[in-house]
């Protein structure tokens, strides 16, 4: 039994929810979004809510797990259309940096060479400070592979802590060489 899967959704205010066909549309002040549903779970909306359930008294294993995720999923993209989700990266290095340039970002990370990195159909990139960026975006999965696709790009070393990381990570250290 799914506890997560039988909580109601509340829709927000300035949000249009729309299922037909077993794909629900979400539309908000932000963006819009859309998800496949699989053929065993179905959604009803009534009175502001959403209720996610089992079609056809199905109770195998995958759709006990299906239940539980497309109430999830449903719930980030209420939440997303609403209020929208972000990540924010630390850039830490002598002489690490990023430029916006329109909505791309240009990286200066101790290669030879800066490197671009395009931002993807609706996400933003913003660079806050020379040392932090913000992603921005509708949908929360795609804001964090965004987010660990820029991470990727120089991924923090343990001696020093240079290179890029997530504002909230902490990144464990290791001693030095030790002097003879």
């Amino acid at each position: 039994m799914s506890r997560i899967g039988n909580k109601p959704l509340q829709i927000p205010g300035g949000v249009t929810v729309e299922v037909s066909n077993n794909v629900i549309s979400v539309k908000g002040p932000l963006g819009s979004d859309s998800q496949a549903i699989h053929a065993s779970i179905g959604v009803t909306q009534k009175d502001g809510t959403l209720l996610v359930e089992k079609l056809g008294g199905a109770d195998d294993k995958a759709t006990r797990a299906s239940h539980g995720l497309y109430r999830s999923l449903i719930g980030n993209m209420l939440t997303g259309v609403s209020k929208g989700f972000e990540r924010e990266l630390e850039i830490v290095g002598v002489g690490y940096r990023a430029q916006q340039q329109s909505k791309d970002i240009s990286f200066q990370l101790g290669y030879s060479h800066a490197i671009v990195f395009p931002a993807p159909d609706g996400i933003t990139l913003e660079v806050v400070e020379p040392t932090r960026i913000r992603v921005k975006g509708v949908n929360k999965q795609q804001v964090g592979q965004v987010a660990a696709n820029i991470r990727e790009l120089r991924p923090p070393e343990p001696y020093k802590g240079k290179g890029i990381k997530y504002k909230d990570e902490y990144i464990r250290r290791k001693a030095g060489k030790t002097g003879a």
